[in-house]
């Protein structure tokens, strides 16, 4: 036993040394082939780099958990997105992205604390529903006509962002709430369905009456995802009908939707970026040639000229990456993202509640990230979203840090419930309760 316990610090203590070394390796790229006008700025983004890993680590330490893959893969990956977002256009540590990233980091931690108890959080599902409806009545109250901003001052703040983990909370389930159903006329029905596929259908008609339509894919595959797990869940009696009649409504829907779409997303669907490409396409073709110029290993951090191009931090960041530090740089930091949401087949979810809070928050990057490259790529028609843990911005960061910290709970959870919740339980749940 005290060997194993030996291993296991030898263990993090390599793969805190490999986090630290890699940090030093961009660091040190940064200041040999970087493009600055004083090296005090180099300096200063090493300080916060640095400092920031111990100090993180010194919090991971204070943690007794089961697996702490997740935490220091988000270590290795919030340090590497404050060194690109410090460098496009010249090396300067970027402040702004530094207190995003650490609202992002504390998010996380809250995200998990909130989630991990799986009795508890399903109990506040209500809550879930209030809190789409308050951040849906702020949006249509605050923000403007048709709009998703609110600004104050220099900030803005994207309120729809807070739909994301919400949602994702209110479409989890448990298998005793799926055995749970009543009978409405002819049919058999599970009352939380009928709710969550309402408040999903407010959710999406609302983006397309504010005009972001990038987002609807996203909550579109929670929506999906959530459906499937309480269809077809363990046990559950399914046929090929019930399929078939499920896809014949998505294949409905998508066509609704194509057809309903405003003229400029038409537009997008069809346009050809090249001939156009000081109109719609302009952004498509700036971000190809940047890729293109950058090759595999880049220009050199800070020697891009992306950053002339509106949101060149945020929407086609991406291609930003790719141009100064190289598409090999980029596509890793992607894979990384990919592996750390990949840690649930690994360390799987002890209930199924977590399992489909994980399948949610899987959902929302998975999509969020393809949408953001492939749109960058002109793979598919340019949407507009940003690239999780990369990207500036501080509502998209905080929502980001909620979900991986969701995440984190699907592994690590806490099952420890008093004596009256228990007694209070139905025989059902009881079953559930490992």
């Amino acid at each position: 036993m005290i060997k194993e316990k030996e291993k296991k610090k030898l263990n993090y203590f390599l793969v805190k040394f490999f986090i630290v070394l890699t940090h030093i390796i961009l660091l040190g790229t940064v200041y040999l082939n970087g493009s600055y006008t004083s090296a005090i700025e180099v300096i200063k983004l090493s300080v916060f780099v640095l400092a920031s890993d111990i100090v993180y680590y010194l919090i991971i330490g204070c943690l007794e958990q089961d697996t702490y893959t997740i935490d220091y893969l988000l270590v290795l990956i919030v340090n590497i997105s404050l060194i690109f977002q410090s460098c496009f256009g010249g090396v300067h540590f970027n402040l702004k992205h530094f207190i995003t990233l650490t609202a992002g980091m504390i998010a996380y931690h809250a995200g998990y604390l909130f989630t991990r108890n799986s009795f508890r959080a399903e109990k506040m599902r209500p809550y879930y529903y209030v809190g789409i409806v308050i951040v849906i009545s702020v949006i249509l109250l605050f923000t403007g006509e048709r709009s998703m901003w609110i600004n104050i001052g220099s900030f803005s703040i994207q309120p729809s962002e807070f739909l994301k983990p919400l949602l994702v909370l209110a479409c989890a389930t448990s298998l005793a709430d799926q055995q749970t159903k009543k009978k409405i006329g002819i049919f058999f029905v599970t009352p939380n369905n009928i709710v969550m596929l309402v408040a999903a259908g407010i959710i999406l008609v609302l983006q397309w009456w504010c005009r972001d339509l990038g987002s609807i894919p996203i909550f579109a595959s929670v929506i999906g995802c959530a459906v499937i797990n309480r269809m077809f869940y363990p046990r559950a009696k399914f046929s090929k009908k019930k399929i078939g009649f499920l896809a014949g409504i998505v294949g409905v829907l998508a066509f609704i939707a194509i057809k309903l779409a405003p003229g400029y997303v038409k537009d997008r669907l069809y346009v050809d970026i090249w001939a156009d490409r000081y109109g719609n396409g302009y952004q498509q073709c700036q971000a190809l040639i940047a890729m293109a110029e950058g090759g595999w290993l880049g220009k050199g951090a800070g020697a891009g000229d992306l950053h002339t191009i509106a949101a060149y931090d945020t929407d086609i960041v991406f291609s930003a990456v790719s141009e100064e530090w190289g598409l090999f740089a980029a596509v890793l930091f992607v894979l990384l993202i990919l592996i750390l949401l990949s840690t649930t087949l690994v360390n799987t979810p002890k209930c199924y509640y977590h399992g489909t809070v994980a399948v949610g928050v899987t959902a929302v990057f998975i999509v969020q990230m393809s949408l953001n490259i492939f749109g960058s790529c002109n793979l598919i028609p340019f949407t507009g979203v940003t690239l999780p843990l990369l990207s500036n911005g501080g509502t998209s960061m905080v929502t980001s840090g909620l979900l991986i910290g969701m995440l984190k709970a699907s592994q690590n959870p806490v099952f420890i419930r008093n004596i009256v919740e228990i007694s209070a339980a139905s025989p059902t749940e009881r079953r559930t309760v490992k």
